[in-house]
């Protein structure tokens, strides 16, 4: 779907607060009410606008200790992946899973209170789905960038 400036402008907007009224959105796209409503309900129509979130800062609830685990399946057939697949949806601590080409077939983006829980984390629940040939962990030291928002 093609964007005017308009539209890219409005995504920025939203992606940077998605909470702000439409009349506020109108006054700094120089549009009507009616106009971002109805190009907001458009952008949602064609997939653009997947879904609205509250973002959480980790520190608060107590989840600030990221791990990257890069996963080896012990074979690589239909029934192993979507297998593994489907137990790793459940893992509330998995924060983002990518199924990857490289020495590895999956990373998992892993967030936890701190080093105890990510063990507690491997030895209770990931280490107990099948197929999972080796796991290697890496830990984050400092966020450096980390955002949710496109550039259009």
């Amino acid at each position: 779907m093609p964007f005017d400036a308009t539209d890219r402008k409005l995504l920025m907007l939203l992606q940077d607060d998605s909470k702000r009224t439409n009349k506020e959105l109108s006054n700094q796209l120089n549009l009507s009410v009616t106009a971002v409503y109805e190009r907001i309900k458009k952008l949602e129509k064609e997939g653009v606008i997947n879904k609205y979130v509250a973002l959480l800062k980790k520190e608060k609830i107590q989840r600030s200790f990221t791990v990257f685990c890069h996963i080896k399946l012990s074979q690589h057939s239909k029934e192993y992946v979507t297998k593994f697949e489907s137990e790793v949806i459940k893992l509330d601590e998995v924060l983002e899973c990518f199924h990857v080409s490289g020495d590895y077939d999956y990373i998992l983006k892993v967030s936890v209170a701190d080093m105890e829980a990510y063990r507690e984390f491997m030895v209770t629940k990931l280490t107990t789905i099948q197929h999972i040939g080796s796991t290697h962990s890496t830990f984050s030291i400092s966020e450096v960038k980390n955002t949710t928002a496109f550039s259009l």
